[in-house]
Parts: structure tokens; sequence; C-alpha cells
């Protein structure tokens, strides 16, 4: 018989966004490795919910669920029952509603992408009945809301009762480990995998036409954490080159007014292009259009953008947080600097500009290196050593360190 995971998360497909697409990468791996997989979808913000109570809307708790690509997925919602609910109505409604799955299916393992109320509800049902829960941090959960103090007492109980704790970069599990040193032996940091994509079978982008001199490109959804300030800093230090800045993407909605102040101050004027929210697939076009690809970011878990661009050949020039100052080699397949540093972007920047054949050869490494250390069998195999640790099941290796 299969044992049986439930995976809980706050994003899966069609919703748009890097956990969504982790999730579901990962849930075909254990597939193939013989389990039976659940996702529970579930969001810990309820603005949706606090605007159908305004207009009327009301609903009972529930759940529902299909099936995809042979995952079996929950959508799980709370009840709309009030204008003033708070947070925990919400969340003690979710938690019931995890509960049925479990009273249902009986799952082996619970697995929870993102630890505050995610992780929380997850952990505390899996301790409840007995059960095994791992937790997984992306990143913002530890970067960022981990300075809540609403969330903080959670996340610190989430990491101490997890079985056991992954992460996807190095500077993710320390941050961990100095908060509760008691998770040191049940941890572990690998990074995200990345199938092989092909490039030249994608269509032209539209306004390509815009895109003159170099291109200079950053692909995603574009907030606090990316360290944008500084690119466009950096670019007008270049204006005496013969160059675009492009972003393959949009700026988060409760960002917008700073960001377009932002991009209205950085004196770029038609030298600056945003495309705005687009699919994947759209934003995967641009690639072959970028020459160099920043990631200028303050911290950033492991992004799939800086691995697409890698997959894509480019140039890169990325900071010394996260994964991506783990996956970059300085001076081998990018250049890699200082977080908050327009300077030293700038510098870099010049540099990949003046020398194309230096731009060339960090794309073959970028790629190389995508292609083997980042290769979606590495990554199943992490997958396979963490859950036969969970689960008691002998095994030779722990699980793979980066």
């Amino acid at each position: 018989m299969k044992l049986k995971v439930c995976i809980t998360t706050l994003e899966f497909p069609p919703d748009v966004g890097g956990v969504g697409e982790s999730v579901h990468r990962i849930a075909q791996m254990l597939i193939a490795l013989g389990y039976e997989v659940h996702v529970a979808v579930f969001r810990a913000i309820f603005r949706t919910e606090r605007e159908k109570a305004i207009v009327g809307e009301y609903r009972r708790a529930g759940h529902q669920t299909s099936s995809q690509n042979g995952i079996t997925v929950h959508r799980l919602y709370p009840a709309i029952r009030s204008t003033i609910a708070k947070e925990q109505d919400y969340l003690s409604d979710l938690y019931d509603q995890l509960s049925i799955l479990h009273r249902r299916y009986g799952f082996d393992l619970f697995h929870a992408f993102f630890i505050n109320e995610m992780g929380f509800l997850t952990t505390l049902l899996a301790g409840e009945n007995g059960i095994p829960a791992i937790n997984s941090i992306r990143g913002a959960d530890l970067h960022k809301h981990i300075f809540s103090p609403q969330q903080h007492g959670q996340i610190i109980w989430t990491l101490e009762n997890s079985a056991w704790t992954t992460f996807v970069s190095r500077d993710l599990m320390k941050r961990a480990r100095t908060l509760v040193p008691s998770i040191t032996p049940r941890s572990s940091a690998f990074w995200n995998s990345i199938a092989p994509i092909q490039f030249d079978h994608l269509p032209t982008p539209a306004g390509i036409d815009r895109l003159q001199g170099t291109v200079i490109g950053s692909v995603g959804s574009f907030r606090d954490k990316k360290g944008i300030e500084y690119l466009l800093d950096a670019c007008q230090e270049l204006r005496d080159l013969d160059l675009t800045l492009l972003f393959v993407g949009d700026f988060v909605g409760k960002e917008a007014d700073y960001w377009q102040q932002e991009l209205q101050q950085s004196g770029m004027g038609d030298r600056l292009v945003v495309t705005g929210k687009i699919s994947r697939a759209e934003a995967l076009a641009y690639l072959p259009h970028i020459d160099i690809f920043t990631i200028p970011s303050i911290h950033d878990g492991c992004p799939n953008a800086l691995l697409e661009a890698m997959l894509a050949a480019k140039a890169i020039v990325g900071t010394h947080v996260d994964a991506i100052g783990e996956i970059l080699e300085d001076g081998v397949n990018g250049l890699v600097i200082n977080p908050f540093s327009s300077k030293e972007l700038a510098i870099a920047l010049r540099q990949m500009i003046e020398n194309p054949n230096l731009r060339q050869q960090f794309g073959f490494a970028a790629r190389d290196k995508v292609m083997t250390q980042l290769a979606p069998s590495v990554e199943q195999q992490n997958w396979q050593q963490v859950y036969q640790q969970v689960l008691g099941v002998p095994q030779p290796l722990l699980p793979v360190h980066v």
C-alpha cells in the first residue's frame, strides 16, 4: 500500500507563483517515488473573504477536491459569516477542513510549504495525530515574517516541533538554527531544480522592437526584496552607454505608488521597458533577448528566475544572498556582488557590457551548472532521503547538503 502524503501550500497551479510551481514539481517527484500525494491549498490572507462579507456574500466552510496530473488537490475555504471576523476565525475553519481531510484519507505524513500560518496549522494537526510533519522554508517566511510580533511565536514553535525542516539556501538554514539550535540534526538545505527549456520554440515576445543596445534584464514579481532601487541607480551610472533596462513582470500592487515614483526618478526615460504582468511562457520568451540578466536581491530564497536565466545561458550579475550567492560563482559562471551596493552593481554591469566574450563564457558555464547540479534528478534524490529519514526507512546517506 502506498504511503499517503499531504502537502499544504498557499498556492498551486493554476495559481501564479514560485511556491506553487515548486510544490507541483515536488509532488510529481514524490509520485514517481511511489507516494500517494494530496495537496491542500489555502491562504492565510483573507482580503477576499472580507470583501465578500461586506457585500453580503456569505458561505459555509468547505473544500473542493479534484485530480490534477495524478495529484489529489483539495482547495480549502473558511466560512464567511461576518464583516468583523478575525484571522483566528478563518484559520480555525481551515484547520477544521484539514482535519476532515485527514479523517477521510488517513495521511502518513504532512509537509508544509511556508512556515508561518501554513506550517503552524499543519504541524499542530500532525502532532495531535502522532504523524510527522516536514516544514519547507522558502524565503520570506524567515526573512520577513519572523519580524512580525504576531507570527514570531508560531514560527518558533513550528520549527521546534517539525520532524524535519528543509531550506532552499544555507542563509535561511543558518537563521533558523540560530533561532532554534535544536533543529540542527533534523534540518538540511538544498536548492530548487529546474527541467530543461526549449527557448527556440518560444514565440517572439511583444514589444521586442523597444529594446535597443545592450539589454539589461530582470524577471519576476518586483517588490522590496528584489533590490530594484540599486539596479535603477546603477543604470544611471551607465547612462554614457547604449542600453535598455528591461523589467519582465510587474511591481506588486501594495508597493505600486512607491515603484512608480522610483521609475519616474530613475532618469531612464524610454530606455526603461516594463512588460507588466505576463504569463510564464511569455516571460521565458524574453530571456533570449536579454544580454545581461541581473538579480540584485537583498534576500530571495532560491528564485526560479535565476535558474531559468542559467538555462538560457545568460550572463548573470547577482548578489551574495541566499541561493543566488551559493549557485553563482564569482568569475566562473557570473559576477557576484554585495547587496545594497549600486556602485558594485554598476561596475559589474559595465564589465559585462564591455566584454561580450566574457558574457558568453559565463553564460555557457551557468547553463552547464544548472543542467547538472540543479537537475530534477538531484532534487528528487534529496527529497527521497528526507522522506526516508522522517518515515524511519533505513538509508545509507543523509540528505545532500549544498
